[in-house]
């Protein structure tokens, strides 16, 4: 089989765009967190720039396992970016320039104290932070604990983050710019937190120092990305001509907005295409409580009543007229104002792009993790409800169903994919559906423990598990 490469490109198709004749990168930007969220978006964001300022090629750094970086390094970095939308498209993204993995410390190391990378960022999901449930850091994680005893190579994105900040203090260099791009309430301002809090366990001026001259700015990321399942891949080799190891998919749509924080990031951000504001969190809550609560809502549910992607849960007329009237009269009415941003028509915009049949975004996919996600996507809108004196019967019904979800999975012995799937599976085994809701919200997964001091929210949730 004949893979993308520098070498086959010239022999694409005609209608596929590439990045021939690009001059050769260099890397300005480190990312921890190759996935394909961060292939088909952030990279094919800062691709748009590279051919007139080759500066800001991005080293890919996996942190756990090396497949992704060596399938982009057998391509020489290249790999096929596919639309999928009523008007779809091919583009091969060529925004790469290293490729490192759990054993390429030395390298990662080294291009975290070089002045010429001004930007890290970060997809590392929700949970690679290691926060604890109020969003700082958790100095009990397994992963900090081994960082902090300094006994070899970090595990986590913070003990990385913080070994090349310290090398840049130390040699008298002006520090990155750290970027997370995970939804993640508030995620520049947490993550900036937990860089000092780590620090500060063993350097106190590094502390100050990082608390005072690093910059980490909030961000909202949003494109619809379904995994590259062999389906996917098959139909590209076919449309290519030859086979692609690295091809993403996404719908057309795709957002990124950026705190303004009046520095120089180092690239041209607004260049690529990115939303700079003053205000990334009214975007956030209006992505995280509308798009993001009736995706996983949709999700779950939609399991439930036998759907296996979001394009198809929203074919089933009664989950559909749920999510538009979850999201209208309990989600919309506490995001607040978002300038520059029309809700209704937002709200519109996503139940359409959720329609979009060329999209096969799997819900067993947006069900992972579901204990990082719950708390930001439907509890912040949940508890804003309390909060007014209402009581939210659609929210409640959709947090019923990441219960029951996890009751049924657990109960049948499927595999749970949550960092809390043991405990889980042990609640799950020694209550019936309702006492597992209360069993969940007294440890603090997914649900929180101060719901159990609402009592007309807990017999609501635990009247909505029983149906």
């Amino acid at each position: 089989m004949t893979f993308l490469s520098r070498a086959t490109l010239s022999g694409l198709p005609a209608t596929v765009e590439t990045p021939a004749g690009r001059p050769a990168l260099k890397t300005g930007i480190v990312h921890f967190g190759p996935g394909a969220f961060h292939r088909a978006h952030q990279a094919a964001h800062i691709d748009r720039l590279l051919t007139d300022d080759p500066r800001w090629g991005i080293a890919a750094v996996s942190l756990r396992t090396r497949g992704t970086v060596d399938a982009l390094a057998a391509q020489d970095g290249l790999y096929t970016l596919a639309i999928r939308d009523a008007q779809p498209s091919l583009r091969v993204i060529g925004a790469h320039s290293a490729f490192l993995g759990p054993e390429d410390a030395a390298q990662t190391a080294a291009l975290l104290a070089d002045p010429a990378v001004r930007l890290v960022t970060s997809t590392v999901t929700e949970k690679g932070y290691c926060l604890a449930p109020d969003g700082t850091l958790d100095l009990s994680h397994s992963d900090i604990v081994h960082d902090l005893a300094g006994a070899g190579t970090p595990r986590s994105v913070v003990g990385w983050i913080v070994l090349g900040l310290a090398a840049r203090r130390a040699a008298g260099a002006a520090p990155f710019t750290v970027m997370p791009c995970d939804n993640l309430a508030d995620n520049g301002r947490k993550l900036h937190a937990a860089l000092v809090a780590y620090a500060g366990q063993s350097d106190e001026e590094l502390a100050a120092w990082i608390e005072t001259q690093v910059a980490v700015p909030c961000t909202m990321v949003d494109s619809i990305t379904p995994a590259s399942d062999a389906g996917f891949l098959s139909e590209l080799t076919a449309q290519l001509g030859l086979a692609d190891a690295a091809a993403v998919q996404r719908e057309a749509f795709a957002q990124w907005v950026v705190e303004d924080l009046g520095i120089d990031f180092g690239p041209d951000l607004k260049a690529a295409g990115v939303i700079l504001t003053s205000d990334v969190a009214a975007w956030e809550r209006a992505k995280l409580r509308i798009l993001n609560g009736a995706h996983s809502s949709i999700a779950y549910l939609g399991l439930l009543r036998g759907a296996a992607s979001v394009a198809e849960a929203m074919q089933d007329a009664a989950l559909a007229r749920f999510a538009d009237a979850m999201v209208r009269n309990e989600i919309q009415p506490f995001v607040g104002t978002v300038p520059g941003l029309d809700l209704d028509q937002y709200r519109a915009d996503v139940l359409q792009r959720f329609r979009n049949p060329a999209i096969v975004h799997r819900l067993e996919q947006i069900a992972i993790d579901g204990s990082q996600k719950i708390p930001y996507r439907l509890g912040d809108s949940l508890a804003a409800n309390r909060a007014a004196g209402v009581l939210p019967r659609h929210i409640v019904t959709a947090t019923a169903g990441w219960v029951v979800f996890l009751h049924e999975r657990a109960r049948t012995g499927t595999p749970i994919a949550d960092p809390h799937a043991a405990v889980i599976a042990e609640r799950a085994a020694d209550n019936d559906a309702p006492a597992f809701a209360r069993a969940l919200a007294e440890r603090d997964i997914g649900l929180s423990r101060a719901m159990l001091a609402d009592a007309a929210l807990m017999a609501a949730l635990e009247q909505a598990v029983q149906a």
